[in-house]
């Protein structure tokens, strides 16, 4: 905080009849208004160099001179806060590099894009280690939320047709990972589950009921799909917009399926995680026979409906689609863990979404790649609601004062691994590294 301190004119400080000095108060009238100073600026290092001795038995022949100051790319013209400010921009806040270059340039900090470019391109080996972390982290969870979207890739790859790839999410209860792929099928999924350890005997990935899913858990027998009501309750809703005469009977499911939110939301309010489903509460108990009632009558007015001769073909489709999902819409009763929809992953892609908004994708593999893992790195830290400014500040600095490459121990980036203090400390903005210059023409005092 900075304080300014604002007086009278001499001509005020005293009565306008007799002239007499006016009498200061001890307090003072206060009032806040809340500024934010932002500049570019070059730190220009200069390192001293000496004469070699004329001792014949110097060890150090020749000029010696001062080491250099710490730096993540090596001779490169950006310092940590501006790469700061590029990764922050353009991963966490969605907005093209070539605004910011422009915004540099108001503030006095011209820098090129292809300044830029060329600067982030060489930092992938240093976040490389952090994303198999993060991975390996993901590995050992049970509950994962799946979900992905198209990004385009502007590169012309050998036998791939067009320029539309896939943005692929996982994410589980400690890391919110990111795979990006030129194609949308269950390979990618196999692939990256392929790192569970063999001796695990069950995973539930929640998810929409896209077939590339579904081959995923065929593929792979420890896999538990949990489908999404979302997506079924959006199947009576559109039913209901392209047959208006069945909007009454789409519209009864939809209620039907609001109810069953609001009693498994009820049963969740007495739900104990550390205990197993048998071990729960009577309360739990109680709520847990509602839910299993209120669920065995929609499989009741399901088959009642599919038994009839002339059932219209538009309540048929959603019906049997309905039917053929139900061991994966109902694994949330067993299993409360698991949510009834798959917003997670779905809120989890609105971020690349808006980027993807805003610069179309990426212009080249490489950049691809580390646009999945910023989005890996970012929405981790935020998800353990680490400030990403002074997280990103302090790692970035730790990589430049190892010589520009991520330090051996990663443990005090790893939020999972980070004891509560340094949690703490890093959910706080970044201490200010440079001083800050005030206007003229008040006095001014530092009390932060």
């Amino acid at each position: 905080m900075f304080e300014e301190i604002y007086d009278l004119p001499p001509e005020q400080k005293r009565c306008s009849i007799c002239k007499g000095v006016r009498l200061e108060f001890f307090k003072t009238e206060d009032s806040d208004i809340t500024e934010i100073h932002v500049s570019g600026y070059i730190r220009r290092i200069k390192r001293k160099q000496y004469k070699p001795c004329h001792c014949e038995k110097d060890l150090m022949p020749g000029i010696i001179t001062a080491p250099p100051a710490a730096r993540v790319i090596a001779k490169s013209p950006l310092g940590i806060s501006v790469l700061t400010e590029v990764l922050l921009d353009k991963f966490l806040y969605s907005r093209a590099t070539n605004r910011l270059c422009m915004d540099f340039g108001y503030l006095g900090l011209p820098v090129s894009q292809g300044t830029i470019t060329g600067a982030i391109k060489r930092l992938i080996p240093v976040f490389e280690p952090l994303a198999q972390a993060m991975l390996d982290k993901q590995m050992t969870e049970r509950l994962f939320h799946n979900d992905e979207t198209r990004w385009m890739v502007f590169e012309t790859i050998e036998g791939k047709t067009g320029y539309r790839w896939y943005l692929w999410i996982t994410q589980s209860a400690s890391v919110v990972y990111y795979r990006i792929a030129p194609g949308r099928g269950a390979d990618v999924p196999i692939e990256h589950f392929s790192a569970i350890p063999k001796d695990v005997l069950k995973i539930i990935v929640v998810c929409d009921r896209y077939s590339a899913y579904k081959k995923l858990a065929r593929k792979c027998s420890f896999i538990l799909l949990a489908f999404c009501w979302a997506h079924v309750r959006r199947d009576f809703l559109d039913a209901a917009r392209s047959w208006p005469k069945y909007k009454q009977w789409m519209h009864s499911w939809v209620d039907d399926i609001g109810l069953l939110y609001k009693i498994n939301a009820a049963r969740l309010e007495h739900w104990d995680q550390t205990r197993p489903l048998a071990a729960q509460s009577q309360a739990f108990a109680k709520q847990q026979r509602v839910l299993t009632q209120k669920l065995s009558q929609m499989v009741q007015r399901r088959d009642e409906h599919l038994k009839e001769q002339k059932l219209p073909q538009s309540k048929k489709k959603v019906l049997e689609s309905l039917k053929n999902h139900w061991h994966g819409l109902t694994l949330f009763a067993d299993h409360p863990q698991v949510p009834m929809d798959n917003n997670t992953a779905e809120r989890g892609v609105r971020n690349p979404v808006t980027g993807r908004k805003n610069f179309y994708g990426s212009g080249s593999t490489w950049s691809a790649t580390l646009a999945a893992m910023m989005f890996t790195v970012f929405q981790t830290i935020v998800l353990w609601k680490i400030n990403p400014r002074h997280w990103l500040d302090s790692f970035l600095w730790a990589c430049a004062e190892n010589q520009g490459v991520p330090p051996s121990d990663l443990s005090p980036f790893l939020p999972w691994q980070m004891d509560e203090q340094r949690k703490q400390t890093l959910s706080l903005p970044p201490p200010s590294k440079t001083p800050l210059v005030l206007n003229a023409g008040f006095e001014s005092y530092d009390s932060s």
